[in-house]
Order: C-alpha cells, then structure tokens, then sequence
C-alpha cells in the first residue's frame, strides 16, 4: 500500500503555525504519509516567518500576494493558481486550517477536484456572518465542503452537529500544541527571543493586538482613545505591534505616536510574540488565536469585538468581551491592575481550547479513516 498523499494549503502565519504540529507528525511516518505543502502566500511577510520558524518547506509557492488587494482579487486568484498543483499532485486528502481565504478556496479545490478535504479548528460560529468578515461565512462554507472536521471543542462540535455535518471529531488546537512546544523551548534557552523592546520592570505590560476588518474606521478610533487614556496611568506600560494594514496602522501611528509609554512596533516573529505573551499582565486583543493561547500562559484577555466564536474562553473565565467601548476597555483593565483576587482569578491556568495532542489525534484520526495500517519503525 502506497503512502497516502497528504496535501497541505495555507497562506497565512496562523495556518502555518496551527498547521506546523500535524505537518510534522505525518512527516514522522514516511512509510504512511507523503506530505506536499503548498502556501498561497495570502500574507507574505508574517507567514515566511512562521514557515522557518517551524521548518516547513513549500513545494509549491504561489505568491499570490499584490498590494491592497480586495477579496475579490485573492480570491480568484487562489483558485486558478491551485488548479494546476491539484490536478498534478492528486492527492488523497487536502488538508486546510481555520477560516482564511487560503482555507475557503483550498476547501473548493478540493470539493472540485473531488479530493477529501479535513479541517482543522473546524466548528467555530458567531452566528453572525458580519462578524468576524469575512471569516464566519468562510468556516460555514468549508464546513459543508469538508469530509474531516477537526474540532477542539465539545461547543465546536455541537455547532456543527446542529448544522448536520458529519465525520466530526474532537482533538483539541493544534494551535495549544504549537504554543506549548514553543514555550517549552524558550524556557530551556533552545530557543531566544532578542529583539523585543526594553520594557520597564517597575510597570505592568498590557500587550495589545488588533486588525480586525470589522473594526476598521470608527472602531480603532475608540480603541485609540482607550489606549491613550490607558498610558495616563503611571503603572502601565503598552506594548502595540502594529499591523501593516494601512486601515489599522495609519490611525494607530496618527493618535498614538506620541505616547512615550506606548510602544507602536512592527508585527513580531511567533517566537517573540509568545516570549512577550508570557511577559504580559494582561492582554487586549481582537485576535481568535489569542484567546485560545492566553489560558494556557495564565493571561486574562480582554477581546475587543462584539462577539466571539471561542465562548469557551469566556465561560473558563480567563477573556471577557468589552467591545470597542473605551469606558468599558479602560474599566477592565484598572479592574485587573487594581483587584487582584480578580486578577488572580482569571488567570489561573485552565484551557479549554487543547492540551497539546491535538495533532497526534488528528494523525490517529486519518490513519482510521483510510485505513492506514501502522507501519512505523
């Protein structure tokens, strides 16, 4: 029996990081699984960084990537690029992660192509197809393009289960698998992380994440003004790589440069960024994975939108939503600098989103499904 050809697509820095924990695993079992990776390169910079931090190798390299461009434009593009690396590699099983154009259009490729197609971090709904944009209609979509759903929740389960899907599986987030690893190599010295700012050891870090499509406009105003009224206080120090996107960062650098206990940064390597997690008293965010990490480090997360597809956090007690009120931003975190029996309870290490096994369950999973006999050594 031939090994079964596993073809990976992503284009983005949390794909190739979610993705990084599976991709390895298969690639240990060379006489079960012939792994191809493919990147659309949706987002160039960020997701090179991931690619060598994880040494993941492309076989194909679409470089898709064109200034300001729309949904529109990658879309198509995505599509008409895979078609030819689809029919060539025919693989057996497509697999794609979470719930980017990358995923959406692997998903349709592989539906056209009539190639099997697992998602992982599969299941996640708001309900709300304006929230998160365009990602909630793209997960819906590759929810019904799927053969393998790969949950982390029993909630992830549950939503897809109401929408009548089948062959779902809970295994937990690869993501909690990839962050786990890293922590571990940062603490041992296997890996460093030089670079981050100097950051002053008599203040509290909030580190601050935000690029949310939704948000853009209006919404990163307000979350502006809460930052700004946020560096007044002399306990506090911000920490904001911001994102390149001209919507986000052209109104972070125009209210606040000039903040001398903000620091406005470039986007981080992954292997920073958890370095700089791990620093933080708290964290505000509009990010998904974000939520799903922080528990794992003990961080309270305050998410900055209106709704949220990983409820879960919020139930364990670690995140909270505030919206991008200010008065509602600020209040929170002078409640977590000010409270400490609240602090301490929203911090306690207890995640719900994976214990770092995901992907040796998600291997086991399609072992099963195709019948692989173990052939390992």
């Amino acid at each position: 029996m031939p090994p079964l050809k596993v073809l990976f697509v992503l284009g983005t820095r949390p794909e190739a990081i979610k993705l990084a924990p599976v991709y390895r695993r298969l690639r240990e079992h060379p006489q079960e699984f012939q792994t191809r990776l493919v990147v659309t390169a949706q987002h160039r910079g960020p997701l090179d960084d991931a690619l060598e931090t994880f040494a993941m190798f492309p076989d194909y390299d679409l470089d898709i990537m064109r200034p300001g461009q729309s949904l529109f434009d990658s879309t198509a593009r995505i599509v008409t690029a895979l078609e030819p690396v689809l029919v060539r590699e025919d693989p057996d099983l497509i697999l794609v992660q979470g719930d980017t154009t990358t995923s959406l259009c692997g998903a349709l490729g592989g539906f056209y192509q009539r190639t099997p197609v697992g998602h992982v971090e599969a299941g996640l709904r708001t309900g709300d197809f304006a929230q998160p944009f365009p990602e909630e209609m793209n997960r819906s979509l590759i929810g019904r393009l799927a053969t393998l759903h790969f949950a982390a929740t029993e909630g992830a389960t549950e939503n897809l289960r109401r929408e009548g899907v089948n062959g779902i599986f809970v295994t937990g987030n690869t993501g909690i698998d990839a962050l786990l690893e890293t922590r571990a190599a940062l603490l041992s010295g296997r890996l460093r992380a030089d670079g981050l700012p100097e950051l002053d050891s008599r203040k509290k870090l909030i580190l601050v994440t935000a690029h949310r499509r939704e948000s853009f406009g209006a919404s990163f105003e307000r979350i502006c003004q809460a930052l700004a009224a946020l560096a007044a206080r002399s306990d506090i120090e911000i920490v904001f790589p911001v994102h390149p996107n001209p919507n986000v960062r052209d109104v972070v650098n125009r209210r606040l440069g000039g903040h001398s206990t903000i620091k406005l940064i470039d986007p981080l390597s992954y292997v920073r960024f958890v370095d700089l997690m791990s620093r933080a008293h708290v964290i505000l965010t509009d990010s998904g994975g974000i939520q799903e990490e922080a528990p794992s480090l003990g961080k309270p997360v305050l998410i900055m939108r209106e709704k949220t597809e990983r409820p879960e956090a919020i139930a364990c007690g670690t995140a909270r939503l505030v919206g991008t009120d200010p008065s509602r931003i600020v209040g929170e975190v002078v409640l977590l600098m000010e409270n400490t029996s609240e602090y301490l309870s929203r911090s306690r290490i207890d995640n719900p989103f994976g214990d770092g096994r995901a992907s040796g369950r998600i291997l086991d999973i399609i072992r099963s499904h195709f019948a692989i006999p173990s052939r390992s050594l």
